[in-house]
């Protein structure tokens, strides 16, 4: 019987060769894997089985010498995985965060990718994992686009121009080419003004890209709205506020930052997650309120809101349910929708194994080895 484990290293070239930024394919694969997450077929970590992964963090004061400090998102994080369907691969996403990173020019967090074999658990390649998790980002949001956008949008608003926006942006005016106007809010002028010229040359189709100063003056009139500013130290009341009565009929909010919306407003509009299990276990790990306050995502209020009597927790849907058919995507050209999205290390073992899968049928990537045989214990 041959022992003998190869592997494939993927650098960032190497990903990018082998598609990681075809955000259309990305955004069929997370259709596909919010589709098997609906239908459980899947394993997160934790008991439950939906923890979105273990995660170390700092003391503000460390007692022992070298350790690090706590700061802005400074942390580590292992996020494994399986998923089944016609990926049937276990993966985990392993990675390091500090702000501080950006005073030497690096990303604020440097990600890893592990991708196993389901039986044996050997590996299958390793990788680098910014942009791999930078566009499945991208694309459960656009995701939510495909089924929940009116066909005919022109006028989008962006509230924290980053990187997960830019990419969300991407794969979003693929799907609706009708968008003409943008407009952008910031928190520093430097880096909005950046990314203002970034989408103008990027995207030379748009009739306009316009800074603006207030939450409300980017999404009044705006059929799309991708809200993916940072969570707050200090908590939801330092996420952008936004009001109800501010969206256009027919509006759809992708929200995979923080945001904060006024609890009338989403007590009675239409709510979508990604995947329900998501929020149910960092309720279990932190209490809803409290998920919220720390990560930013709109659907930990949904729940929130839910478990305080405000309405039934059936009102809270899927996207892999609008995915599969089960439940209608838009409604009428005036609904307005909300979509969540927290990220899950199940889009990250998909996209990985798709990614794979093209390197190795197209030569891509350098094969080591871990051994020929395992050593005598």
């Amino acid at each position: 019987m041959d022992q003998r484990i190869d592997f494939l290293y993927l650098s960032e070239p190497d990903m990018i060769a082998a598609g990681v930024r075809d955000i259309a394919a990305a955004t069929d694969a997370m259709e596909e894997t919010l589709i098997l997450l609906s239908e459980g077929d899947y394993m997160m970590a934790g008991e439950n089985g939906n923890s979105h992964g273990a995660m170390i963090t700092f003391p503000e004061e460390p007692e022992h010498e070298g350790m690090p400090a706590d700061g802005p998102d400074r942390r580590f994080m292992a996020m494994p995985a399986y998923l089944g369907g016609r990926f049937r691969a276990t993966g985990v996403k392993w990675y390091g965060s500090n702000m501080a990173n950006r005073e030497r020019d690096l990303p604020r967090s440097i990600h890893v990718f592990v991708l196993n074999d389901a039986d044996t658990g050997a590996p299958l390649a390793i990788m680098s994992a910014n942009l791999l998790s930078a566009y499945r980002t991208a694309a459960v949001p656009n995701v939510g686009t495909k089924h929940l956008a009116r066909e005919d949008v022109d006028t989008m608003a962006i509230i924290g121009p980053g990187v997960m926006s830019k990419t969300t942006f991407e794969g979003l005016v693929a799907q609706r080419p009708g968008i003409k106007h943008l407009r952008i809010k910031g928190r520093s002028p430097g880096s909005t003004n950046r990314a203002a010229d970034e989408f103008r040359e990027q995207y030379p189709q748009l009739e306009s890209v316009t800074v603006v100063d207030t939450d409300r003056d980017a999404v009044t009139g705006a059929g799309v709205i991708i809200t993916a500013a940072n969570a707050s130290p200090k908590g939801s009341s330092e996420f952008p506020q936004l009001m109800g009565e501010w969206l256009a009929p027919g509006a759809l909010v992708l929200a995979p930052g923080a945001v904060a919306f006024d609890d009338e407003f989403l007590t009675g509009v239409r709510k979508v997650v990604d995947y329900q299990g998501l929020y149910d276990a960092w309720d279990e790990e932190y209490g809803t309120q409290r998920a919220y306050d720390l990560i930013g995502i709109i659907g930990s209020r949904f729940l929130a809101l839910a478990q305080e009597g405000h309405f039934d927790a059936s009102e809270i849907e899927q996207m892999g349910d609008i995915a599969s058919g089960k439940i209608p995507g838009r409604k009428d050209d005036d609904e307005i929708i909300v979509y969540s999205v927290g990220g899950m290390p199940v889009e990250d073992v998909a996209w990985a194994h798709d990614v794979w899968r093209n390197a190795q049928e197209r030569g891509i990537g350098q094969s080591l080895n871990l051994w020929e045989t395992p050593a005598a214990r």
